[in-house]
């Protein structure tokens, strides 16, 4: 067990789903996060446009919190204490609350990428380290905010942008250090795999629709998914992370399964192909390449065996040669955790620099 225990103190911007299973999650591994890093985190602040907000400097209660919104749906009902604040916006959260790091988890606007963007600018220029799961800040202002939090020595964190808890992002740092990855090709949204696999077992175009939207995996208004448009910025995001290499979403060619019939798809299986909506990103000499568009696949391709609502990638390295990654590309608790992840690689990040700065601060001051 580590003997140093340092708390970093977290804000929420945005309540939903994902961040109450970011705080049950908290909770149940709070004694594995103090045994195995020395790790304690207390939430003192969450700011929700529809559910309200509070700040408590001296931490709120993760159990109480939960409970409120279940009972109330407002956080105005959280029970109030001497130093408990009420009421403060996104934007005053961020600035005025004594949180070390800022977990976004707003609603995704693919078109503006705001008020994510300016939330973790916001963040960056106070001090103030930034997890999120939210997909528009990485895909239009990755450049400008990476610079940011470098410049201030902070902690940027968004392995669930791309493909949720599986750490497709991380990846590529870590196991696969010292390779030229030239290709990227992957399965990037459940939502039309699960669709193309139902197609498969007989439904029609509409059916699967209505079928993914009963279960939760395809919203009401489907088109981010079907069109490909979710797909287009996660290979946006891959493009400037892991290929570094600037791309716009405009630059990403972009096909969805809308025209993917169950015709098509009865065709296929039957001479042994499998349509998949895949994305490709591909090196060359002057950039990248990168393309959203369904693409049959002969059926032992390894991407053609991924059903359901999966997700896959597969990097193509120079010395590794092609390696995939599987798992799940959506769920509450498999965002949750990919944000617990994030977390805890910042505080290993923080906590090293903090002790190194120590150990200098020590030796320009010992004597002989």
């Amino acid at each position: 067990m580590r003997t140093e225990v340092t708390d970093m103190k977290i804000a929420f911007i945005g309540f939903g789903g994902v961040g109450q299973a970011l705080v049950q999650m908290i909770g149940d591994t709070k004694n594995t996060l103090l045994e195995e890093v020395g790790m304690e985190i207390d939430i003192v602040a969450v700011s929700d446009m529809m559910k309200g907000a509070v700040y408590d400097p001296n931490g709120l209660d993760g159990t109480l919190l939960l409970d409120t919104i279940a009972r109330h749906k407002d956080l105005m009902y959280y029970p109030d204490t001497a130093h408990t604040v009420k009421g403060m916006d996104s934007f005053e959260t961020i600035k005025h609350s004594n949180a070390d790091m800022i977990v976004e988890v707003t609603y995704t606007d693919v078109v503006t990428g705001q008020p994510a963007i300016d939330h973790c600018r916001l963040a960056f220029e106070n001090g103030k380290s930034v997890v999120t799961t939210n997909k528009g800040p990485v895909a239009m202002a990755y450049k400008e905010l990476k610079a940011l939090a470098e410049r201030n020595t902070l902690f940027w964190g968004f392995e669930g942008t791309v493909m949720s808890g599986t750490p497709a992002l991380r990846l590529p740092f870590t196991t696969l250090t010292g390779n030229t990855i030239t290709e990227i090709n992957g399965i990037l949204n459940g939502t039309t795999n699960y669709m193309i696999t139902e197609m498969e077992r007989g439904l029609s175009y509409e059916e699967a629709l209505k079928t993914a939207q009963a279960r939760g995996y395809a919203e009401a208004d489907p088109t981010s998914d079907v069109a490909g448009y979710d797909a287009r910025y996660k290979a946006v995001i891959l493009a400037n992370v892991i290929l570094k290499h600037h791309i716009t979403a405009e630059e990403v060619e972009c096909t969805g399964i809308e025209d993917i019939t169950a015709s098509m798809v009865k065709e296929a299986v039957s001479n042994d192909k499998r349509w998949r909506l895949i994305a490709t990103l591909k090196r060359h000499e002057t950039g990248v390449k990168a393309s959203v568009g369904p693409k049959l696949l002969d059926k032992d391709h390894p991407l053609a065996t991924i059903t359901g609502a999966t997700n896959a990638i597969v990097y193509n390295c120079d010395l590794a040669g092609p390696i995939m990654l599987t798992g799940a590309g959506a769920g509450l608790t498999e965002t949750a955790y990919s944000l617990l992840i994030d977390l805890i690689n910042g505080y290993k990040s923080v906590y090293h620099q903090a002790s190194q700065k120590v150990v200098h601060e020590h030796a320009d001051t010992s004597t002989d």
